[in-house]
Formats: C-alpha cells, structure tokens, sequence
C-alpha cells in the first residue's frame, strides 16, 4: 500500500487525543476543550505526530552508534520520561511529580550544530490530573521549507556523521530496505516519510546504496 502522509498524519492525531485527552481519567468538558486546542496547536507548530524519529534527528541523535535510538529515553540523554507521544519537532510526556528530572535532563544535553533542544512545563491537563505535561522542541537553527519537511541539505550530512565512523566495526552492510526503518523514521513508506519527501529519500537512498556498495561496511547482508 502507498504512503498517505495525510492519512497518517490524521490517525495520528487521533490516536494522540485519545491518549492523552481520555474520558476516564476525570476533567470536565472545559478542560478537554482546552487541551485539545493546546495539542492542536502543537501539531500547527511542530508537526505531524509521528511514531519514531529517524536516528539522525537531533532530539535522538545522543547515542551509540553501535545501537541507534529512534525515540528519546536516556539512552539518548533524557531522564523522567513517561507517557510520551511525539510530534516531528518536539514531544510532549507527561510523567507524575513535578518533571523537574525531565527539564533538567534536556537542560543538558550537548550541544548540537543545527538544532537547539528545549523544554517547558505546558499549563493545562493532559493523560492525569496528577501528570505534568512537558513540551520538548527541536528548535531549527533555520527554518524548515513551507512543507515542514527536513531538507536533503540538513538530513544527508547528520545521517552520514552517524554511519560513516561506523566502517571501523562492522561486519555486514545493511541494505536500503532494513536501514529505511532508521533513516526515515515512522510512519514512512518506501522513499519517504513525515519528515523527509520523496526527492530526500530516494537521494538519501542512492547515497547509502553508494555507500554499501563500496564494500566499506563488509559484505552486504542478504
């Protein structure tokens, strides 16, 4: 089946209202009302929700390279996370107490060349009453393109700072259909995703089939 960005991009939401603005969990209609326009305007201003983050992205790109990440925890520098729903450019989690281990957590992740990582507390009620809603941003040094996907010029050279040094220690190459999970991020379809189109990808496909053809990651994987 094709990839429908939109129908993702639909279900998506749906999936993270119900989530996060549940029946069950108490607050009157006021309060589902306002919360639901809070995640809405998260989605108008950092993106579609999305399942997983390539493992390039800078809101996942702190870990070993020897096991990406392609969904923040601390394993790539955040402490406290729980009950996470992620958008393209930011996350929301909603974890009990006062959150003070999330925001000190991101507080300190490193320096990153085109990105800058932020959290706040959001004041309205999401998941729990007893929860403390964060929203984590990934503040684009420039802007992304009108379509709000990550440009080839940005994407290409973070993926190849992540898999180059890895010529050193591998056995096998991965071919384009087991590292499209990892460089696309999810949902995605064959060459594109919510966040890089379907120019980016195929490029980002002939440059890693390039790649692997050279022999520099070992015989490929079949």
């Amino acid at each position: 089946m094709a990839f429908r960005a939109d129908e993702a991009a639909r279900i998506g939401l749906e999936q993270l209202e119900t989530y996060l603005i549940p029946r069950t969990r108490g607050g009157d209609e006021s309060q589902r009302m306002r919360s639901r326009e809070v995640l809405q305007g998260i989605v108008e201003e950092l993106g579609p929700v999305v399942d997983t983050y390539p493992s390039w992205h800078p809101l996942v790109c702190n870990h070993d390279e020897r096991h990406p990440v392609t969904t923040p925890s601390d394993r790539c520098g955040y402490l406290g996370l729980d009950h996470t729903r992620y958008f393209a450019n930011g996350f929301i989690t909603c974890p009990y107490g006062d959150g003070q281990d999330v925001l000190d957590s991101v507080a300190d992740l490193p320096y990153h060349p085109v990105a800058t990582i932020t959290a706040e507390k959001l004041d309205v009620q999401l998941y729990n009453s007893s929860a403390t809603p964060i929203l984590v941003r990934c503040n684009w040094q420039e802007a992304l393109p009108p379509d709000g996907m990550i440009p080839l010029s940005i994407a290409m050279p973070l993926l190849l700072e992540k898999e180059l040094p890895m010529w050193r220690s591998s056995e096998v190459a991965e071919t384009w259909e087991t590292m499209r999970y990892y460089f696309l991020g999810s949902p995605h379809g064959s060459r594109s995703s919510l966040f890089v189109n379907q120019e980016t990808g195929q490029a980002i496909k002939k440059v890693w089939n390039a790649l692997i053809f050279t022999g520099m990651f070992g015989p490929i994987k079949v």
